[in-house]
């Protein structure tokens, strides 16, 4: 982590460019000069946590590709639980903010917010400690079930859960294989692995509990 006059190492995973490039410029008002490292999807956000084990915070969109609304902030407090997530994102209801929090945010904020916000949410945050908005305090959102899901999903290993991410946007075994560079019998390996952890029995059920974590998620029960 920071310390000294040793640069703010900062990882934005956000998939539109040009709010990654807004964004950088405002962090370096708010912190002076940072190391910035950005992602634009799941993937790159996966390996630039992998190779920055000492980063001081991660600014998290809900919405990248590869992703599934929380999933990522799930993903990242399973694997990098030393590494603060801030959520920014154009969601501003007390329901987004709340479940957020309760995934393991450490502040949320709203990408219109002001500079002097966003600077006190940073400060906050690097300062070890939590931030939400003034009017962000609903208590606990996250129903026990998605809570519980959240608790099965972040059992999965890294690979796990990129194809689990893949299943969910309707990709076969096949397109899954050719994209990760793996064999058709390694991802049918790895769904087994799924299926085992999340309780389920099959691809519906899995993505159905993946749905959980997305920002509206599905009305039914989750299966399994």
């Amino acid at each position: 982590m920071n310390a000294g006059n040793v640069a703010t190492t900062v990882i934005i995973a956000d998939d539109h460019p040009l709010f990654r490039e807004a964004l950088s410029l405002a962090l370096t008002r708010v912190l002076g000069p940072a190391r910035i490292i950005e992602a634009g999807d799941m993937s790159e956000l996966q390996r630039a946590a992998d190779a920055n084990p000492d980063a001081d915070l991660v600014l998290l969109d809900l919405h990248m590709p590869g992703v599934q609304g929380f999933s990522a902030l799930v993903y990242l407090r399973a694997h990098h639980p030393e590494l603060p997530v801030c959520v920014i994102s154009a969601h501003n209801s007390q329901s987004v903010i709340g479940r957020a929090l309760d995934h393991g945010a450490a502040a949320f904020i709203h990408k219109s917010a002001p500079i002097d916000e966003i600077r006190a949410a940073l400060q906050t945050v690097l300062a070890g400690d939590l931030w939400q908005p003034a009017d962000g305090d609903a208590g606990q959102v996250a129903a026990p079930d998605e809570l519980e899901i959240a608790e099965r999903i972040s059992e999965l290993t890294p690979q796990q859960f990129r194809v689990l991410m893949m299943v969910a946007e309707g990709m076969l075994n096949k397109q899954i294989a050719y994209d990760l560079e793996i064999s058709e019998a390694t991802v049918k390996a790895h769904m087994t692995a799924i299926f085992r952890k999340l309780g389920v029995t099959n691809r519906t059920q899995a993505v159905l509990m993946a749905g959980h974590l997305a920002v509206d998620p599905p009305t039914a029960p989750p299966t399994g």
